[in-house]
């Protein structure tokens, strides 16, 4: 029941951190709680003021309590008899290092000595805490630590790149690098294929991580590390993606306004900052340029040979930051009273909190030479004559010393211009959003009915809706249809995060948030069309429907070893050589779907067909893919098949995807493939234990799928019952390929051959099939039983056993009957069947015309199984009528 708590007074605003005041204390008690006494002032501890306090009970030793404190007499205190008196063990700086973030101390539960210190790095004593030593970690900043009870080899610690396990007392670690916890500042988008996402992120390095990946997930190993950022804006430059400037205040050399210039071919960083002069231990004031801890950088969009970057003026480069251009006074209030140094007890001059410098800038897109800044004291200014000039155009009713986090300028109309800002440092947490139309000359509200509690961070307007607004918030992203009239929270598996960037490439919302990594919404068409309100719907009175257009699809092709080891439950690596863990699990319909743990998921693989409910149809759903020219390419419906395999034709195919029926949205994704084959392996004619080889390696399965569309015109139709809504879109090639309209069409048309020829194979199979159960059925009658059965009976059973055997002869031709497990591949041939599924690879593997020998061992594939197909109608044919005669007479 006995209980040690303390308390910190301090207090973080946009300008300043302050630790220390006269309620820092320690308090203990001894009933659990019910009343407490303060010992703050027992003999041995620091006299004056005090700042942070951490405290710990050791399990081993009754009475033994440990205390760090950061006071002017700072460091770590101990006491044997329960805080009634102390002794300091203790004043090494290492052990008190920027106390504001840290101050953490933990006792061993079995060794009375031994006591961990964690802050920038980890230190442990075991000698009364008089000599520390260093325990690495896999990350810096260390901030909490568990440590097992009854096995202390056993720990568990947290720190700023994630949770670290050791088994052997901190002598190694577990890895940080499968936690999606990235914490990111702003971001941008290069004009690759398929792009790529950049960002800084906090108490990491900048990285770059692809929008989608060839290998079915997206792994680390495919990530790339452009510049040390943590904490600025980063920028690529828009016509070569391997140039890219990154603000990197507190994770780079190079002085005030830290700012990279990387250059990935050469894997070269230059520091290019404004003013490279060391700042540390200076307050603002006496700094020649102030730049905040995220400082915008930006290319021009006119000319992609001029950046931008701002402290509290703004700076011009052409050269690639050999050199810089003042072009513009001083854009902050520069309220020398909010330009000190900061921390309080301990100084903490890092460049967070520098104040009065510029926060966000915006070239026109539309004109250049016109420019937008805002500043994290409440300022917004305009140039109109490539900054010559300066207005002051800031909103009248913009509350005081605001943070001006976002300048949006619509694409649609040059002076149209959003702005967001912030004020929650100042424990006002209310949205300040607000929309110019001509040119910031007068400001208007567009909070509407947003969130009244709500931080906006982050606004950005749709490049191809006007009117429709997306904002960053404390908790995730708004929408607006209406320029902010109305305001609605996005949904769906999106996680309650910070959100600190948006962009929007290729019809996607790509998100940097601060804690869950990037985010990208897939597909924006459904937000146009509705904002829009120009779907091209087709609604009733009952308003039960609206089915949207399909945006243009790249057609991209897997890596063939995509999930190569899949199976239900855990699996390790998403492709061949790569490590990864995620699970496979059904969802409550039915859907087979990935959990990713330490990889980015991949966009969908198809076409995204979209649509709305407003109520839940009577009849089934059924989408319809059709080509240009109207001709049914394949069809899904929202109805269960059969389950009972005596009700399936061989025709059916229970595997096919069913459409998504629940109110609100819906998605369905098309894969590009046409059916495969026609005609499907009757699995109630399937031997006991035999198990047909798909696609299974490493011992080179084959497919049976149907080919994949061509780039090219089509269309989707949606019925209802009610309904029948069509649409057109567009597949195109990957944009880094080569291959010709000839190219695809070639292999579109040796896949098609090839599986025809395997639904051949497996009309034929289901006819011996069929014909040998029937003859079996026929032969279990007891009148070809026993004794004595007459000749004439005797001759028949022979004569229907040969024919039997004929017809299966011709069956272990056209397929290995004897599989029951995957490595049987090694042990019994191929036959034609899974010869020309295993053709499929080669001609699949890649959006390319199939080789020359691909088509050779077609044709001589398919002239094996046209002798057998022929020896089976011979058999059905003439045989076969044969015996039936004898049966009759």
């Amino acid at each position: 029941r006995i209980l040690y708590a303390s308390f910190w007074e301090a207090y973080r605003n946009f300008w300043s951190m302050n630790s220390g005041g006269p309620d820092s204390s320690l308090y203990r008690s001894t009933d659990g709680g019910d009343s407490w006494t303060e010992i703050t002032n027992n003999p041995g501890l620091p006299k004056g003021t005090k700042g942070k306090i951490g405290v710990s009970i050791s399990p081993a030793q009754s009475g033994r309590i440990w205390a760090i404190i950061e006071a002017e007499e700072a460091g770590l205190y101990r006491s044997d008899n329960g805080g009634d008196s102390w002794i300091k063990t203790s004043g090494n700086r290492d052990l008190i290092h920027r106390p504001w973030y840290y101050c953490h101390v933990f006792a061993d539960p079995q060794h009375a000595d031994t006591v961990y210190i964690t802050n920038l790095q980890m230190w442990k004593s075991t000698d009364g805490g008089t000599n520390f030593s260093e325990i690495t970690t896999p990350h810096g900043d260390n901030h909490d630590l568990w440590i097992d009870p009854n096995n202390t080899q056993r720990m568990v610690q947290g720190n700023d790149g994630g949770a670290c396990v050791s088994y052997n007392g901190g002598e190694t670690w577990s890895t940080i690098y499968n936690q999606l916890t990235a914490q990111f500042y702003r971001m941008d988008i290069d004009n690759e294929f398929p792009y790529r996402v950049y960002a800084t992120q906090q108490d990491n390095t900048s990285i770059s991580v692809p929008s989608a990946s060839a290998y079915g997930a997206i792994t680390l190993q495919e990530s790339t590390f452009p510049g040390t950022g943590e904490s600025g804006f980063i920028a690529v430059k828009p016509d070569d993606s391997d140039i890219v400037y990154i603000g990197a205040v507190g994770s780079s050399p190079g002085g005030e306004g830290a700012l990279q210039h990387y250059n990935h071919k050469t894997k070269q960083l230059r520091l290019v900052n404004i003013w490279p002069e060391e700042k540390y231990g200076w307050a603002p004031k006496d700094l020649k340029y102030r730049f905040s801890w995220t400082f915008p950088i930006s290319f021009s969009p006119h000319d992609t040979g001029t950046v931008y970057t701002c402290g509290n003026h703004v700076f011009r480069t052409t050269n690639e930051g050999h050199s810089w251009e003042n072009i513009s006074p001083d854009l902050t209030r520069a309220d020398e009273s909010k330009l000190q140094v900061s921390g309080g007890l301990t100084i903490d001059s890092s460049g967070a909190e520098h104040y009065a410098s510029i926060s966000t800038f915006a070239e026109s897109p539309h004109q250049p030479g016109i420019y937008w800044t805002g500043s994290d004291d409440g300022l917004v200014y305009t140039s109109r004559d490539g900054g010559k000039n300066w207005q002051n155009i800031t909103p009248p009713n913009l509350p005081e010393w605001s943070y001006i986090f976002c300048i949006e300028v619509s694409v649609h109309d040059p002076e149209t211009v959003f702005l967001s800002a912030t004020r929650y440092k100042l424990n006002d947490y209310r949205p300040l959003l607000y929309k110019s139309t001509d040119g910031g000359q007068n400001w208007s509200s567009i909070n509407g009915d947003y969130p009244k509690t709500e931080i906006s961070r982050v606004i950005r307007e749709d490049p191809t809706c006007p009117g429709l607004l997306y904002v960053g918030a404390e908790t995730g992203i708004f929408m607006s249809s209406n320029s902010g009239k109305n305001w609605q929270k996005l949904g769906g598996n999106f996680p309650v995060v910070p959100v600190y960037d948006l962009k929007i490439k290729q019809d996607d919302l790509v998100v940097a948030t601060h804690g869950r990594s990037f985010w990208i919404l897939d597909d924006l068409t459904p937000l146009r069309e509705f904002a829009s309100k120009s779907s091209g719907s087709t609604k009733e009175d009952s308003g039960d429907v609206q089915f949207f257009a399909p945006r243009t699809t790249f057609r991209r092709t897997l890596n063939w070893s995509v999930n190569l080891f899949l199976g239900d439950g855990k699996n390790y690596s998403p492709d061949f050589g790569l490590p990864g863990t995620h699970y496979l699990e059904t969802t409550a319909e039915g859907e087979k779907r990935f959990r990713y743990l330490d990889m980015g998921e991949n966009p969908p693989e198809g076409v995204i067909v979209n649509y709305f409910l407003e109520s839940i149809p009577e009849q089934p759903l059924e989408l319809i893919i059709l080509d240009a020219g109207g001709k049914e390419i394949e069809r899904f419906s929202s109805k269960i098949p059969d389950s009972d395999p005596k009700e399936k034709s061989d025709k059916q195919d229970e595997e096919k995807p069913k459409l998504p029926l629940k109110l609100g949205f819906n998605r369905f994704v098309w894969n590009m493939h046409y059916p495969g084959p026609e005609v499907k392996i009757d699995k109630a004619l399937e031997k006991p234990g035999y198990q047909q080889l798909g696609r299974i390696a490493p011992f080179g399965g084959g497919s049976s799928s149907g080919p994949v569309a061509s780039p090219g015109n089509y269309q989707v139709q949606l019925k209802t019952g009610k309904h029948e809504i069509t649409h057109s879109f567009e597949i195109i090639k990957d944009p880094r390929l080569k291959t010709t309209a000839e190219d695809f069409s070639a292999q579109f048309e040796l896949w098609s051959k090839i599986r025809n020829s395997v639904s051949a194979i497996n009309s034929a199979i289901n006819k011996v099939r069929k014909i040998n159960l029937q003859i079996t059925e026929l032969l279990s009658r007891d009148i070809f039983s026993g004794t004595d059965t007459e000749k004439a009976l005797t001759a028949v059973r022979k004569a229907a056993e040969l024919l039997m055997n004929n017809f299966s002869e011709i069956e272990n031709q056209l397929t290995q009957n004897q599989y029951e497990t995957p490595s049987d591949r090694l042990r019994h041939p191929t036959m034609l069947k899974e010869r020309m599924e295993a053709l499929v690879s080669v001609v699949s593997v890649s959006d390319a015309s199939p080789p020359e020998q691909a088509h050779a061992v077609y044709e001589d594939l398919s002239a094996k199984i046209e002798k057998q197909l022929t020896q089976l109608k011979k058999l059905e044919e003439k045989e076969l009528p044969q015996l039936n005669e004898q049966i009759e007479q």
